[in-house]
């Protein structure tokens, strides 16, 4: 009952964390926002340039979110060991990953570009803007990564407030730099590309001189670089985390793909929809990442008593931002769905789906804090065969929607079967005490 009061022992901790962790989480979009919004005055064209470069971006660099997700619980939990100097040993093997993964993604973004393109559906018209656009762009490869991984380095020491500060000035780096490349030099798509790597390149300096410099000792980061005998925990905390990862995507593109199939209006429909349904996501996320520092501290210093307390109390608080959410939603279904598309025909789609999208916040919103307790108890290989096991049933019923007729409705029939297996195979370790017990390093 101590969890459902209004007031908590563990709610400062939490909102310290997760408040700041919102505004880090929302400004990382903001940097292809804002790119949308000055490239779209360039023409259709550019814009279509830039939204398949952004489609590319996303799905190559989602693959190495285990250098923001497996840092922070490995430094909590040495950091609740009272091991400091393991806690500094973690951050240097996520920036020399990073650093390598970055120029791995690098080179093979430039010797793959037009392969790359060409199968984002790039045509005659877009292959060429598109392509000076991903060759600038994606020199920023070490710098995203080097940012992911800062991001998950002071997520670990309990720390929100110093990723939120530099990621919301590099995005305001690239809100100045936009117009002036853009429209001022008159450099047009690649002003934009210039514009948003020279923005996360700063970013990624700042998080390497604050974690290797000026805060280096605070830290305890050692001067010797890691073996790579060292890094290879890390590698498969990668690999479990890309197969669920891919499995989420894979779903989602599914789902996109099946739309796509009923009709143009369909998928139209469907794309409001999810997007509406993701983006709100990222204010559930930021108390998954709360779930990820807190969990992992607890663990680490062998409370788990502790570590199930404020795991209680963060799904509490995600059933309660999730309701927020879908009556919100609800409340908003008469005038949400005109913001994005005026065709009379795709509104009334989107209306169709609508009651998915606010019914679904309250389970979206367990499930999502859910995930980031089980990474706090770096619980990632019972991620990924949870996440694998309700692509399966979502496939299932996804496949299922042309041939039966269910048209739009029977799309969202499919997500709501993800999130509902997500849910139980979530539940079940949880309910029965098994989540928070140590973890062999």
């Amino acid at each position: 009952m101590h969890a459902l009061s209004l007031r908590h022992s563990h709610d400062r901790a939490i909102f310290d964390l997760a408040v700041p962790a919102l505004a880090g989480l929302a400004a990382g979009p903001l940097v292809t926002l804002v790119d949308t919004a000055f490239v779209g005055q360039l023409g259709p064209v550019a814009l279509g340039a830039l939204g398949i470069n952004a489609s590319l971006f996303s799905m190559t660099f989602v693959i190495f979110n285990f250098l923001a997700y497996g840092t922070t619980p490995r430094v909590g939990r040495a950091l609740g060991e009272g091991d400091r100097a393991e806690a500094g040993r973690v951050v240097l093997r996520a920036l020399v990953l990073a650093l390598g993964a970055g120029a791995v993604a690098l080179a093979a973004l430039q010797l793959l570009a037009r392969p790359l393109l060409a199968l984002m559906g790039a045509g005659e018209r877009l292959m060429e803007p598109a392509l000076t656009y991903l060759r600038i762009r994606a020199c920023a490869g070490p710098a995203v990564l080097l940012i992911t991984a800062g991001n998950g380095a002071f997520r670990g020491y309990q720390d929100t407030r110093t990723p939120m500060a530099i990621t919301v000035g590099f995005n305001l780096i690239n809100l100045v730099l936009d117009p002036l490349l853009i429209f001022g030099l008159g450099w047009g798509l690649a002003g934009a590309a210039l514009a948003t790597a020279g923005a996360q390149w700063t970013g990624a300096l700042i998080f390497w001189w604050l974690l290797l410099n000026t805060r280096r000792e605070a830290l305890g980061i050692p001067h010797t670089w890691p073996s790579l005998r060292s890094l290879w925990p890390f590698l498969k905390i990668g690999r479990d985390l890309f197969l669920r990862t891919a499995a989420l995507i894979g779903t989602m593109t599914l789902a996109t793909a099946v739309a796509a199939r009923i009709g143009v209006t369909a998928v139209a429909a469907h794309q409001v929809a999810a997007q509406l349904w993701l983006f709100l996501a990222l204010v559930v996320d930021a108390l998954a990442v709360a779930g990820q520092a807190l969990v992992s501290k607890h663990v680490g210093r062998g409370d788990v008593a502790a570590a199930r307390s404020v795991g209680n109390r963060l799904l509490v608080w995600g059933l309660v931002v999730g309701c927020g959410l879908g009556v919100g939603f609800a409340l908003l279904q008469p005038v949400l769905p005109a913001f994005f598309t005026e065709d009379p025909a795709t509104i009334a789609l989107v209306l169709t789906v609508f009651p998915f999208v606010a019914a679904l916040q309250p389970l979206n919103g367990l499930v999502f804090v859910a995930d980031g307790l089980y990474m706090g108890a770096e619980r990632f290989g019972y991620l990924a065969k949870a996440m694998l096991a309700s692509t399966a049933v979502a496939a299932a019923v996804l496949l299922l929607t042309r041939p039966l007729g269910w048209g739009l409705a029977g799309v969202w029939w499919g997500l709501t079967a993800l999130m509902l297996v997500r849910a139980g195979t979530l539940a079940v370790p949880y309910v029965r005490r098994r989540v928070f017990a140590p973890v062999a390093s």
